[in-house]
């Protein structure tokens, strides 16, 4: 199948909604038909970003070993450590890798839409301002938790580089410490989300804010134990940096969610005021 110019650009901008029946509903091969031509947008505007990041590698590269050399310059000389990329076909595939993780995360407003664009039809109004919702929301909180992984990473390298012994040298092979930052950087990431599920899980119905008070020494202590575990690294920085603003979030998780059932009358209605040993009047 041949494209021109014009009709990727086309098919890159959205094709117009297909036909609909007199119930309201699309058929079938529609649906199949809307997502193929979404996942086509999507591939090659991911195409497109991926042969775009290759001119900016040198940039791309320098910002992946920040948190490293930061850790390297934070040792003083205490341990000698270089980074160095195995095998002759090393350098290659450093350079598409490092530009393909960066094509997947600068296009990921245009992929998200186009998922968001095919799920959407069918939702309810009201699931569709909810959606609006947590997808304004839980974009930002995900940087912020990559954000605040970026920031403590030099700090867990050097721990973990500084067990070196004085005799011996460390070498770090690239393609590890790639993997170990984009670990690092997706826990944070997705470890910020987990108070935004819990909101949802209250607008749900599922949880109200006053069994998240009542779980609370246990949310904490799983808070700490999710952290330590976690982290990739070891120390006790990283696992802190992750652990104290999740427990922010838990706490204002559960401001909203004492809010919510505020708002819809659970305090007075719900039989959750009653505690497992007690019997209520019904």
């Amino acid at each position: 199948m041949a494209f021109s110019l014009n009709g990727v650009v086309r098919l890159l901008r959205g094709t117009p909604a297909h036909p609909v029946g007199p119930d309201g509903r699309m058929a079938l091969g529609d649906h199949l038909r809307e997502l193929r031509a979404r996942l086509i947008r999507a591939a090659l505007f991911l195409v497109l970003t991926f042969a775009v990041s290759l001119f900016f590698y040198d940039q791309l590269l320098e910002l992946v070993l920040g948190p490293y050399n930061h850790a390297r310059v934070a040792l003083d000389q205490k341990t000698q450590t270089t980074a160095y990329v195995a095998g002759a076909t090393g350098p290659l595939m450093l350079q598409l890798k490092l530009c393909g993780v960066a094509a997947i995360v600068v296009s990921s407003p245009y992929w998200l839409y186009q998922i968001w664009g095919f799920i959407v039809p069918g939702l309810h109004a009201h699931e569709r301002k909810w959606s609006r919702i947590f997808a304004a929301v839980a974009g930002p909180l995900f940087f912020a938790g990559v954000a605040t992984g970026y920031y403590v990473l030099p700090k867990g390298l050097e721990v973990l580089i500084g067990f070196t012994p004085a005799q011996l040298e460390s070498l770090v092979e690239f393609g590890e410490y790639f993997s170990f930052l984009t670990r690092m950087l997706l826990v944070f990431g997705i470890s910020f989300e987990i108070p935004l599920f819990v909101i949802m899980l209250s607008l749900a119905g599922v949880v109200t804010g006053k069994q998240i008070g009542r779980y609370r020494p246990w949310i904490v202590l799983g808070t700490f134990v999710f952290a330590a575990v976690a982290t990739p690294s070891t120390d006790p920085f990283s696992m802190l940096m992750l652990a104290i603003p999740m427990l922010v979030l838990f706490l204002l998780a559960e401001v909203i969610a004492r809010f919510i059932d505020r708002a819809r009358g659970r305090g007075t209605e719900s039989t959750d005021q009653w505690s497992d040993d007690e019997v209520s009047p019904l």
